[in-house]
């Protein structure tokens, strides 16, 4: 049996310490790989701008793609996690291997008949699926018979996704986050060789490219399977078959884990319906998704490694550790949500332009698209540090499994964030639709906090409560020396080539990163030894 993690502070506000589990390791490991993993969706992205554009069937494309990514966010992403880790530690404490085995087992069971179903019903229904995720797709039009195609043919993802999600999570309750961390790289990579194809295809392999795009999803899904099945395979717990019955565990994780992949499933279902409310505008849905693959690079980072890493830490220290053990634990665990979302969220204020231009603007992507792209990822910037907090805050109502609040207050999100993009969209088209869900990323993590401070669950040590103040001040000041920093490269003027746009964004990511570090030092966020050790720490492929 593994011991769980137990978090070490100075007591005094100073630097985090990682404590005997490695957590500090596991989740650098996590991070690298989600790093190398976003870089790459970016490369994939700009190829897709450079294919697409924001024409009919970008929008087309990107509606129908909102279901993979639903069941995606819901499942593979690590919301299953919340669910299924406490109750893999605990059934594994307390009845041993065979039973967990089982448990296993009878989850992946349940997951592949359940979503082989669902599959099929999205083939037979792809139009009414169109009607529902894009209801301004007139039924004759163009982008409405697109849409539908490319959501039978991206539709046997959603049983990969499920399967993918269970040996995750097996992995992660058993402390394995290397494979789980890296698979997100192999499906990017299929997905990148894809449009590298469809880019020296010419015109006709593009006139098709949708639907290679959508076929190309289950094979990157595929391969994504494989590397996390394979490193399954080697634990000694490891599953041996498809068990289609079920036992008490499975019922509870049944209960606990509906609620609990609705919660985690929210932000992209806000997606969803902020893109139905802009579907009746040409390009506003395309505008929206490249906005929000922008955005989603900090959350995903901050989503994987809670779900990973410092979920199952909480989760542990709550079911075995000291009052004071559970305060360092979920302090630790939203000092490093909000050390990672503040400065991004300011970042993306600042460079939302020079990002979406060097990324994007080239082949059907149009200037005019970098700043419609542009000015949606400013107004959602405002709204990253509430849906990270609320990552935090379901991890620590996942620990005491009570799924049903973060769904709860998640659906309050859901409608505060509605409510306000079709109240916005009349006068501010797509960007006030993506203020909206910004404005709305706070409702959901406020109301949660009280629940759980009401419940008494919600602890943080002397050390969060002085270093969170000074992650805040690091972030004004990196903010203001990429701001002079902007201002005095493009003093001359904006650089209109390839390069010209990265040099200038790497520069500008250059200089904010390094203010930021620095600071985090001299405000005695984390000691420069420990941020020298994190440099040099290399991040195992497997664990």
């Amino acid at each position: 049996m593994h011991s769980p993690d137990r978090a070490t502070t100075d007591g005094s506000g100073g630097a985090m310490t990682d404590g005997a589990g490695g957590v500090a390791e596991k989740v650098g490991t996590v991070g690298a790989a989600t790093l190398g993993s976003r870089l790459l969706a970016f490369l994939r992205d700009a190829g897709i701008a450079a294919l697409l554009g924001a024409s009919p069937m970008a929008d087309a494309y990107f509606a129908a793609l909102q279901v993979p990514n639903l069941f995606r966010r819901l499942l593979a992403e690590g919301a299953l996690n919340g669910a299924f880790v406490p109750l893999w530690l605990r059934l594994r404490d307390t009845q041993g291997r065979d039973a967990v085995r089982a448990f296993g087992e009878g989850a992946l069971g349940l997951t592949a008949v359940v979503l082989g179903l669902a599959t099929l019903v999205l083939i037979v229904a792809a139009p009414l699926v169109v009607h529902v995720i894009a209801p301004g797709f007139s039924a004759d039009g163009e982008r409405f018979a697109l849409a539908a195609q490319l959501v039978r043919l991206s539709a046997p993802y959603v049983v990969i996704a499920g399967c993918v999600a269970v040996l995750g999570a097996i992995l992660n309750a058993e402390g394995r986050v290397g494979a789980v961390a890296f698979g997100p790289i192999a499906f990017n990579g299929v997905l990148i060789a894809a449009v590298a194809s469809l880019l020296v295809g010419g015109p006709a392999v593009t006139a098709h490219a949708g639907s290679v795009l959508a076929v190309a999803i289950v094979v990157a899904g595929l391969a994504q399977t494989l590397l996390i099945g394979g490193a399954a395979l080697r634990l000694p717990v490891r599953p041996r078959r498809l068990r289609l019955s079920g036992g008490p565990e499975l019922r509870r994780l049944l209960v606990l884990a509906g609620p609990g992949l609705l919660a985690g499933g929210i932000p992209q279902i806000t997606l969803m319906a902020g893109a139905m409310i802009a579907s009746p505008s040409p390009a506003a849905v395309s505008w929206l998704y490249y906005a929000d693959r922008l955005y989603e690079f900090p959350l995903g980072v901050v989503s994987v490694a809670i779900a990973a890493v410092m979920g199952p830490v909480i989760a542990g220290t709550v079911r075995s550790g000291t009052a004071e053990e559970i305060a360092a634990a979920q302090g630790r665990a939203m000092a490093l949500a909000l050390g990672l979302a503040l400065p991004c969220a300011a970042g993306f204020v600042l460079l939302a332009a020079p990002i979406a231009r060097a990324l994007f603007e080239r082949g059907a992507f149009s200037p005019h698209d970098t700043t419609m792209v542009a000015s949606a990822l400013a107004a959602l910037a405002f709204g990253l540090p509430g849906h990270v907090a609320e990552k935090v805050l379901g991890a620590i109502s996942f620990a005491r499994e009570d799924t049903h609040t973060p769904m709860t207050t998640a659906l309050a999100g859901l409608a505060a964030s509605s409510a306000g993009a079709l109240a916005l969209f009349p006068a501010y088209g797509h960007v006030g639709v993506a203020a909206a869900i910004a404005a709305g990323g706070y409702v959901a993590p406020a109301l949660l906090a009280v629940v759980l401070a009401r419940r008494g669950w919600l602890r943080f040590d002397r050390a969060a409560a002085t270093r969170i103040p000074r992650i805040a001040l690091a972030t004004l000041v990196m903010a203001a020396a990429v701001a002079a920093a902007r201002a005095a490269i493009e003093a001359p003027g904006i650089p209109t080539g390839t390069l010209g746009r990265f040099a200038v964004l790497l520069v500008l990511l250059a200089v904010g990163t390094a203010a930021y570090v620095a600071l985090l030092g001299l405000f005695r966020v984390v000691r420069p030894a420990e941020i020298a050790a994190a440099l040099r720490r290399r991040p195992r492929a497997s664990s």
